[in-house]
């Protein structure tokens, strides 16, 4: 289980998909890309897609779009890879029967990862007869921009394959973390839903419009959290005396923001004012067009950051 790994194959081409073999080609790699559901030009068409901001943040040397080869199954796309990147639907009873097959088919070194959001790798690998080998290797959207991948295993993965798992992403630029306990969304997904529910909360009180409490976290903290975390972040807060100095001050008034957090029901009449706000919010701009925008400015504080 070698971090040099020249050969990936990715299962499933969709957005996540096919935005990870973007990156694999651009980071040197022959890809191996397959999707029962999407014809070989639309792959293809998907990916070059991407190809434009990837040239612009820089592509690894030998990197080229003809080092992408779409196959007809997922059989045929592992057999001679070093790494798998499953990127299927976000469906349990899928992954169970997709990673029996890719374990029962791929050579026995090959670390085999899914980019699920929020499954437990437990049960997606609780058929697999080389179980030691698999993991989730979750991504961040887009995967073909952003550093993050949280990388946990199941209850039968050895720490031979998280290690190799890791080494892997960090040697194409990737930013790994290792999540040393399974937990429905992972780290990030959770940190993203637990400030999405106050959103809602706030929203359905009546505090503030969606697009002002979009801009709350926009134009505030989120600034902040492009290059630091919340511990962090409130460590600074408490000046020369830290963290310590600011539980002391703050600590009993953090709390009462903690005691009247929200918790709201996706009901159909909230689904709706989220609805009709994001529209408000977005106007006449395309979802294309949005995610260009996003994409553009992605890859200057990513830029930044690096430097």
């Amino acid at each position: 289980m070698s971090p040099t790994i020249s050969r990936v194959a990715v299962i499933g081409a969709g957005t996540i998909g096919a935005s990870w073999a973007a990156y694999f080609l651009a980071r040197g790699c022959e890809v191996n890309v397959t999707d029962p559901f999407r014809e070989a030009d639309a792959i293809r068409r998907a990916v070059a897609g991407l190809w434009p901001v990837l040239e612009r943040a820089g592509l690894s040397p030998g990197a080229t779009l003809e080092r992408l080869r779409v196959v007809a199954d997922p059989g045929s796309a592992v057999r001679d890879v070093g790494f798998v990147q499953e990127s299927g639907p976000e469906d349990e009873a899928a992954k169970i029967d997709l990673f029996e097959l890719l374990d029962a088919v791929a050579p026995d070194a090959t670390l085999i990862a899914s980019s699920s959001s929020g499954l437990l790798m437990s049960r997606i690998q609780s058929r697999c007869k080389h179980p030691q080998r698999c993991v989730i290797g979750h991504p961040f959207n887009p995967p073909h921009l952003m550093p993050l991948v949280e990388v946990v295993g199941g209850d039968r993965t050895g720490e031979a394959a998280i290690a190799a798992t890791i080494a892997f992403y960090r040697s194409i630029g990737k930013y790994p973390i290792h999540i040393r306990k399974e937990v429905r969304g992972h780290i990030a997904n959770r940190l993203q839903a637990a400030l999405w529910r106050e959103a809602i909360h706030l929203m359905d009180s009546g505090v503030a419009s969606v697009a002002d409490i979009d801009a709350a976290v926009a134009y505030g903290p989120g600034l902040r959290w492009a290059f630091m975390g919340p511990s962090l972040t409130f460590h600074l807060a408490g000046g020369e005396g830290g963290m310590q100095y600011f539980l002391d001050h703050l600590g009993d008034a953090v709390q009462s923001w903690f005691d009247d957090l929200g918790a709201p029901s996706l009901t159909p009449e909230i689904r709706k004012q989220l609805v009709d706000g994001v529209a408000a919010s977005t106007g006449e701009r395309s979802i294309g067009d949005l995610a260009k925008k996003r994409d553009a400015y992605l890859m200057e504080v990513i830029k930044l950051l690096d430097r």
